[in-house]
């Protein structure tokens, strides 16, 4: 495919994807990136948020948290520590779930930045599953 980059998604437990796609947008560590094809090379820790990417006209979403990234000219290779397709997360439930990280933050004895990255995670869930 002409102007496609073949993506990659693994987690230790399975792959998620492996496709032609045109674009992917990203979390990296520092922020997010978007990745066309002819991208210079790059290698980067993946941060915790949402990865959409497009194949065809169908723009796909995943809530991402954690690991590594190798980008080519023509590959996108993502290894993340977890990760859930969009349409396999329950909207509602990702919904309670941040509501019950973000009252934690409060709580005497938590733990700051666990708290912080837990309500990262539970809102990169909530945006991926609402982007479906």
């Amino acid at each position: 495919m002409a102007g496609s980059l073949e993506l990659e998604v693994d987690t230790p437990e399975r792959q998620l994807v492996h496709e032609q796609v045109e674009d992917v947008q990203l979390p990296g560590l520092d922020g997010y990136m978007g990745i066309l094809p002819g991208h210079a090379p790059l290698v980067g820790q993946l941060g915790t948020g949402f990865l959409g990417y497009l194949a065809g006209s169908k723009r796909s979403y995943l809530a991402v948290d954690g690991g590594f990234l190798e980008i080519l000219e023509d590959h996108v290779r993502v290894l993340a520590d977890s990760a859930e397709r969009a349409e396999e997360i329950d909207v509602n439930r990702a919904r309670a779930e941040l509501t019950d990280c973000e009252a934690r933050l409060t709580n005497p004895g938590v733990d700051p930045a666990a708290a912080l990255h837990d309500v990262a995670r539970a809102q990169a869930r909530v945006e991926a599953a609402e982007k479906k």
